[in-house]
């Protein structure tokens, strides 16, 4: 299986980031003189994948004016959330429901990705096609975050993933899931934490291990440390 389409969730407020996000949407803020947004692509495009659907609610106009002017190979179509938000799960159901495909790989643009993770993501597309799953996680021990708030997500034990009180895992912001497993939730607004809710109920949650550094834009106290590495 080869995955032909990357979804990137661009349509959050972005509220922890107040007030830059008032005026500019989160994927747009630039880290090091490079959007967010542009990092994500440009790692969409180290992976050979030539499609890119990304959802858009908040200050839309201006992600659609920056994406028009990107010049690359990939195929970029950019699908407005409409009249209300729809919050993660509801916007990839209706993104994936604009395709036949059945697996995608989703990013989420406030993690600064960098080259080191084309190797991960690869070994996590032939794992995810060796074990037949239907949805695969990016997670990362809170030992290697960079924002040292973060308490962790899951447990994970041979890569299978649960909730307990030893919960030493943190989603990165990108993952490999298949249509069904969000098709699976038939309502029109809904968060991926409903659909991975739902399969760690059947201990049917996955997740492969990354050895990066996970910086992740969280709000304005590490946008404001981050650019002190500049």
């Amino acid at each position: 299986m080869k995955i032909e389409t990357a979804i990137i969730l661009c349509a959050g407020y972005g509220k922890r980031l107040h007030p830059i996000t008032l005026k500019v949407p989160k994927p747009l803020i630039k880290i090091k003189n490079k959007s967010l947004l542009l990092n994500t692509i440009e790692l969409v495009a180290d992976l050979g994948i030539k499609n890119i659907k990304l959802n858009t609610y908040h200050l839309s106009d201006q992600i659609e004016d920056y994406v028009n002017k990107i010049e690359n190979n990939i195929n970029i179509e950019v699908i407005n959330d409409g009249e209300e938000i729809l919050d993660t799960g509801g916007s990839v159901k209706k993104i994936i429901n604009t395709t036949p495909e059945e697996n995608f790989l989703i990013l989420n643009p406030d993690t600064l990705w960098n080259l080191g993770y084309k190797k991960i993501i690869l070994e996590m597309i032939e794992y995810y096609n060796q074990k037949n799953l239907k949805n695969l996680l990016m997670v990362v021990n809170k030992s290697k975050s960079f924002d040292t708030r973060f308490r962790g997500d899951f447990f994970m034990n041979d890569h299978v993933l649960s909730k307990n009180e030893n919960c030493n895992y943190i989603y990165t912001g990108c993952q490999i899931i298949n249509r069904t497993v969000v098709n699976s939730i038939k309502v029109k607004k809904f968060s991926m934490n409903e659909v991975w809710n739902n399969l760690l109920k059947d201990t049917n949650l996955f997740g492969f291990e990354s050895d990066q550094e996970f910086v992740h834009l969280t709000d304005i106290e590490i946008y404001e440390k981050l650019l002190k590495f500049k």
